[in-house]
């Protein structure tokens, strides 16, 4: 058994969809709010970053551009649902369907492959600091520190007055409308900030394994789900443990419980029913949690 390849394996999917549930952290626990459109944004970070790549534009302009356009995928269903008044769950899905024929259309093909253009973790200025053999290290320090940049600017982002308005809305709207303050202003803002960061990590993915897939989207929101529930469980009784961090511990324990699974036999094909079993498992015993508490008092 390769452990190595297995521990390089959950470090950087863990960290990947660390990113990834730091938007879903916006839109499932603050925001309260089902978005579905993650599952859109997600490859349609991938799909710039393959056609970009491929026509030379450089890693970090694909990052920038994937953010871009996840922001205003993420206004759109704002829009949907704040002024056209359509539910929240159902907002979610009509974007992403919508996203799923954009993604085809900008990378022109189901299956986008890179490999033999430089990427974020595969270019000439790491292989001279790290060498041309030590791809998996290369790939661990980067996202690192890409998860540590974008985790400080969420909790910097979180503590100003726009992320108290943020969090305020999800806690008690009835606040938000008495100080004169537009909600739905406020839920589309949330929206475009969670949307650009799946985007943004949806790039991170494909300069990752060097190809954009239509499907790499199926399940995105439910994995990351996973990784906020079992990171604010298991970080709950930690009081000065900020909730970025809960995630990502949230997300390297869950990607851990997945290579684990495959590991000892079960194929790959069975991951979306092992993260379905294993989110219902989180939710009964959360349920259970709750239910014990209420009963206690």
């Amino acid at each position: 058994m390769d452990f190595f390849g297995i521990l390089v394996g959950i470090l950087s999917e863990g960290l990947i969809y660390s990113i990834v549930s730091f938007g879903v952290y916006i839109t499932y626990k603050i925001l309260d709010f089902p978005d579905m459109t993650v599952d859109g944004s997600f490859p349609l970070g991938m799909s710039i970053t393959a056609t970009l790549t491929l026509m030379g534009f450089s890693p970090i302009y694909t990052l920038l551009i994937s953010f871009i356009l996840g922001i205003i995928a993420g206004i759109l269903t704002g829009i949907i649902h704040v002024k056209l008044k359509v539910g929240d769950l159902l907002s979610g899905i009509i974007m992403m369907i919508a996203l799923y024929s954009i993604n085809l259309r900008i990378a022109g093909r189901p299956n986008l492959p890179f490999f033999n253009k430089d990427t974020l973790f595969r270019n000439d200025l790491f292989i001279s600091i790290f060498g041309q053999n030590n791809r998996p290290i290369t790939t661990i320090v980067v996202l690192l520190v890409i998860v540590i940049i974008v985790k400080i600017l969420l909790d910097l982002f979180l503590s100003t007055k726009r992320g108290y308005l943020l969090r305020t809305v999800g806690d008690n709207e009835t606040l938000i409308t008495q100080l004169a303050i537009d909600k739905g202003n406020i839920k589309i803002m949330g929206l475009a900030i969670a949307n650009g960061i799946v985007a943004f990590a949806g790039s991170i993915y494909a300069h990752d394994r060097s190809f954009f897939e239509i499907s790499a989207g199926t399940g995105t929101l439910v994995i990351a789900v996973s990784n906020v529930i079992i990171g604010m469980q298991i970080m709950n009784k930690f009081h000065n443990i900020k909730p970025t961090t809960a995630v990502i511990i949230g997300s390297l324990l869950y990607r851990a419980v997945i290579s684990i699974a495959i590991s000892i036999g079960l194929e790959a094909r069975d991951l979306k029913l092992i993260t379905a079993i294993l989110l219902l498992i989180i939710l009964i015993l959360n349920k259970l949690k709750s239910t014990s508490k209420v009963v206690k008092r």
